[in-house]
């Protein structure tokens, strides 16, 4: 099995994982961290399809995406992280209701 074959089976489990736990997760950090776990995997999968020459040098444009995907992640998981604050301090709420 090649490298990025792993890496492309790595980040579709990190996808799985973050969706199944924003679906199960009422508190919103765990949706949030669950965001994060997703995002990793698609940024894992950008990496892995990575076409490659005779060499096996990679193609510097995925991996340039990547990293600005990394800080536009970082930045949205801390207005996230933010808001979820201010809702909790204004409703006194830290998860979604639940009907009844």
């Amino acid at each position: 099995m090649e490298t990025y074959q792993i890496y492309s089976l790595a980040s579709a489990v990190l996808f799985v994982v973050g969706l199944a736990g924003i679906f199960a997760a009422r508190h919103f950090f765990k949706k949030i961290i669950a965001t994060k776990i997703m995002g990793g995997g698609v940024f894992l999968c950008f990496v892995s399809f990575a076409e490659r020459d005779a060499l096996a040098f990679a193609d510097p444009v995925p991996h340039a995406m990547v990293i600005t995907g990394i800080v536009v992640a970082v930045s949205a998981a801390a207005f996230a992280l933010a808001l979820s604050r201010r809702i909790q301090q204004l409703t006194g709420q830290e998860s979604f209701p639940v009907d009844e």
